[in-house]
């Protein structure tokens, strides 16, 4: 575009004829490129924009529409810039008007200082000057004043003495008189020179009290006459020597174990600075701590005593200390200091309980052994001991925080201790651990808490044996020498116990002491468990009992023991330490005990389960209908295997239960060195006797310890103390006929008696005197059962209650088995009728001499099926009605066989009506 235009320019083109509307089209003409910046080059975009072929005549077109575009730009700005003009003017005037006041403002200014100047040189420093100068003249006439005083008083003595020589008395006195004035005048400067001293005397207290020094202080305060002073900066001092104390014990700590003494730990508050302590120091430092907060509790403790005696001094009417004291302003002075140091003693006690705390939530003690947080409990436990001694606070403060570290370090450690349980089990062989036949829990080192009497407060490791008087408390004990807090290392040395049986004699004191010091994490030597079978001296077992005839060599007791010593493996006893340690746990911090009882609970329910699952799972067992598993039992498993067994299999569900599998732990499988399929051992009956029995005599441990449980629950929480031992405790035993019964399933061949039962003729018609050869089988049967229980005997003892269990089943078997040979009978004459009732006859006879069993079981449940026989119609639907104990074949044989041949179609079809009605609610 062309340059701008000019004033005379604009009148030009204002006074030209002008079309708004085609103006306006003209400037929208415009192309958008030319209202960019200033930088634009017009010119060079202009020549771009030309053809390769130019042509003169659109040349000059093209140059005309610029120029009518411009001219029309050009029109709009002069008309803006016309109609703007008198804003513009009256804008210029203002500007003007301000720069005039602006420049009269600081020719104002500048006269107003240099005036300044003039009045601060002439007035202000001379006045300020002269008055500086009085003052100082004012202090030195003073200190001249005080300098002379200070020459009269030293020249008193003499003068005083010389006046004395001379006898002038009066004057002697006059002088006394100006002398006690004059020292007046300086009593002020030297009393705080003296406060001060005897304020640091008094802090000195704090940590180790000398009763002469004490006294001495004490004694100064009072000719002061600030007792109430005295004891407000007292309690002051005993609060900083705490913060002081514990600040520098933790500081020692820290800079020791980060190896350098940079100042930054220092400049650290002290919640912060505990947060640095290391785990391997964290229990020394936590005993200095302790050790040093004691020293000033036993400060403030012989402080209280100082005063006590004091009291009844002054009760007695001998007050040494206060000859010149009035009695009215001993008397406030007493009132006010008895209730200052009853008050500081609860201060002082939180101030302790606050810190230590602190010190506590500063390290995550889950990453920590068993003992060693046994030991910070035990510590902890200490201190609230000194708190109850020290005020009767019951240290709400350290049971809260001490609760929360326990609950979160015995959740870890419980999670800890199940997995390793599920390992112990899976790596058990179910091998006989030889313990002493007096063995009981409390030799063991974990219960030995249990045989000590103590207050609930009390440690239940290391009390000094000192302290056996309940009246002597540990300010007592240690008022004058020691510390309560000091680590007793190697205490755990001084217990032995000595549990394990050797080679199954306990008067051989040389193999005694060879394996005296058990360690329960340790497998038992395969040699001792060999020797503690194998060298016995033949003696009769205490429980066997013997009968007429001894060619059987029946037993009660199947045991060749001289005493009936407990039954129980490594990992039994690995159970009972773990509750042992859980129970010192409860036992130092009651507050947790509903968690710990719960996770005890969680240990017997999963030995339980796992006892089950090795040796008691069988989906045929409630087949028989025989009730080998009562409810409880199984509602038992089935709460265990919901609430504590993971059973999540697929990846998916691993990732969605996650938080839901932290509380679970996976089903245990038995080992491979465990065999139960071998009939030569009866299906591994000395492995299942001694993992039944470990379990029975593990739910007896807990029957002995539910006192003692009972006892530290909270009453909200004894409902699930109840339950446990009512549902889960009491059906250990009754794990036994289902264990035993896979036993006692596979011992006899009940499939051949079957066979041989099939092959009688029981339509026989003369009455036979010889038994049928089925029984002499099943007896052979029973005879080798009863040889190989001798020969499991020998490796394992055989409790009465288990060989009872045992034949009791196989008989069961043994007579329903027989029961359903006699319902496969096609054809029977009163005479095959006779030869059942002989052949039973003759097993029973021959079967008593075997067993002490009686009665013998299911006895009549034979008897009563084959006299079902002889019933007549009427009183066989009778019969069926009442005997719902026979299977629906059973029953239907004695209709075919026994009725079929005198009655007809239709009587038949109404006892068999009758039939499926009692099967129908089973189905």
């Amino acid at each position: 575009m062309a340059p701008f235009p000019s004033n005379e320019e604009f009148r030009e083109l204002r006074e030209q004829p002008s079309d708004p509307q085609a103006e306006q089209e003209l400037i929208n003409s415009i192309e958008q490129v030319y209202f960019s910046t200033d930088s634009f080059d017009i010119v060079k975009y202009e020549l771009e924009k030309l053809p390769p072929v130019l042509n003169l005549q659109e040349l000059e077109e093209y140059r005309d529409k610029l120029k009518q575009q411009q001219a029309a730009v050009s029109k709009k700005v002069a008309d803006l810039i016309l109609e703007k003009q008198p804003a513009y003017v009256k804008e210029l005037e203002r500007v003007t008007s301000l720069q005039t006041g602006l420049q009269l403002a600081a020719v104002i200014c500048t006269n107003g200082r240099r005036h300044l100047n003039i009045a601060k040189e002439g007035f202000t420093q001379a006045s300020l000057g002269l008055l500086a100068n009085q003052r100082k003249r004012q202090l030195l006439i003073g200190l001249l004043k005080s300098l002379r005083t200070i020459k009269t008083l030293q020249r008193t003595d003499v003068r005083l003495s010389e006046m004395l020589e001379e006898e002038d008395y009066p004057g002697a006195i006059q002088l006394c008189l100006e002398c006690q004035k004059a020292a007046s005048n300086i009593k002020i400067v030297k009393l705080t020179l003296l406060s001060e001293q005897l304020d640091v005397a008094l802090s000195k207290i704090c940590k180790n009290f000398d009763i002469n020094h004490y006294t001495k202080v004490q004694q100064a305060y009072r000719l002061l006459g600030k007792t109430q002073t005295a004891m407000d900066q007292l309690h002051m001092h005993f609060t900083q020597a705490i913060h002081n104390t514990v600040f520098q014990v933790v500081l020692g700590y820290v800079e020791l174990c980060s190896g350098n003494t940079d100042t930054k730990f220092q400049k650290l508050q002290y919640k912060d600075l505990c947060t640095h302590v290391t785990p391997d120091s964290y229990i020394p430092c936590l005993a200095d701590l302790c050790k040093a907060l004691w020293e000033v509790m036993l400060s403030y403790y012989r402080t209280m005593e100082w005063h006590e005696k004091l009291l009844r001094e002054l009760l007695a009417g001998t007050p040494d200390l206060h000859n010149n004291i009035g009695t009215e302003e001993t008397n406030f002075d007493r009132g006010y200091i008895k209730k200052k140091l009853e008050h500081g003693l609860t201060r002082i006690w939180q101030d302790v309980q606050l810190k230590v705390k602190t010190y506590l939530l500063g390290t995550d003690l889950s990453i920590f052994k068993y003992d060693d947080f046994i030991f910070v409990l035990d510590i902890i436990s200490r201190l609230m001991q000194v708190g109850e001694e020290f005020c009767g606070s019951k240290s709400e403060v350290l049971q809260e925080s001490i609760r929360k570290q326990s609950v979160n370090y015995f959740k870890n450690y419980h999670r800890t201790r199940l997995d390793e349980l599920r390992m112990f089990l899976e790596n058990e062989t179910w091998e006989l651990c030889p313990v002493k036949s007096n063995f009981s829990i409390l030799q063991l080192h974990e219960f030995k808490f249990m045989e000590q009497s103590r207050s609930p407060s009390v440690s239940p490791s290391k009390q000094p044996a000192s302290t056996s008087s309940k009246t002597v408390t540990l300010f007592e004990q240690y008022c004058s020498d020691g510390n309560p807090f000091e680590i007793q290392a190697n205490h755990k040395d001084e217990e032995t116990e000595d549990v394990l049986a050797s080679n199954g004699y306990e008067s051989d004191e040389q193999e005694k002491s060879a394996y005296q010091e058990y360690d329960s994490d340790s497998d038992v030597p395969e040699e001792l468990k060999r020797d503690y079978v194998d060298e016995q001296t033949g003696d009769a077992p205490v429980k066997s009992v013997s009968r007429e005839t001894l060619k059987s060599r029946k037993k009660s007791d199947y045991s060749l023991n001289k005493v009936n010593a407990p039954i129980l493996t490594n990992t039994t006893l690995n159970v009972i330490r773990l509750v042992g340690k859980y129970m010192q746990m409860m036992n130092i911090l009651k507050p947790i005990a509903f968690d710990v009882i719960h996770f005890m609970s969680q240990l017997f329910d999963y030995y339980l389960y796992a006892i089950y699952t090795f040796f008691g799972r069988n989906d045929s067992l409630e087949s028989t209908g025989l009730g080998l598993s009562s409810s409880r039992l199984r509602t038992t498993l089935n709460r265990i295997q919901e609430s504590l067994i993971d059973m999540v299999s697929n990846e998916l569900e691993v990732i969605l239960l996650a938080e839901e599998r932290k509380e679970k732990v996976p089903s245990p499988h038995l080992s491979h060195l465990v065999v139960l399929t071998s009939g030569d051992t009866l299906y591994g009956l000395a492995e299942r006797v001694v993992a039944t029995e470990s379990l029975v005599f593990l739910a007896e441990q807990f029957e002995f310890l539910q006192p003692h449980l009972d006892a530290v629950m909270p009453a909200v929480k004894k409902p699930f103390l109840q339950q446990f031992y009512s549902q889960t405790v009491s059906t250990a035993s009754e794990l036994r006929k289902p264990i035993y019964w896979i036993v006692a399933g596979k011992a006899i061949d009940y499939e051949q008696m079957l066979l041989l039962m099939a092959n009688v003729k029981w339509d026989v018609k003369e009455i036979m005197s010889q038994h049928n050869i089925y029984v002499d089988a099943l007896l052979k049967e029973f005879e080798q059962f009863n040889r190989r229980l001798n020969e499991v005997s020998k490796r394992v003892r055989i409790p009465l209650p288990v060989s009872n269990i045992l034949w009791e089943h196989c008989i069961r078997l043994a007579n329903r088995t027989i029961v359903e040979g006699y319902a496969n009978v096609k054809k029977c004459s009163n005479e095959g009728r006779a030869l059942m009732q002989l052949d039973f006859q003759q097993f029973l006879m021959k079967l008593e001499k075997l067993t002490d069993i009686r009665p013998i079981p299911d006895k009549e449940f034979v008897e009563t099926y084959i006299k079902a026989y002889y019933l007549t119609e009427n009183d066989m639907e009778r019969w069926i009605k009442e005997h719902r104990e026979y299977s629906t074949k059973q029953l239907t044989n004695l209709v075919n066989v026994c009725l079929g041949s005198h009655i007809n179609k239709k009587a038949r079809q109404k006892l068999l009506a009758a039939i499926d009605d009692i099967d129908r609610p089973k189905r």
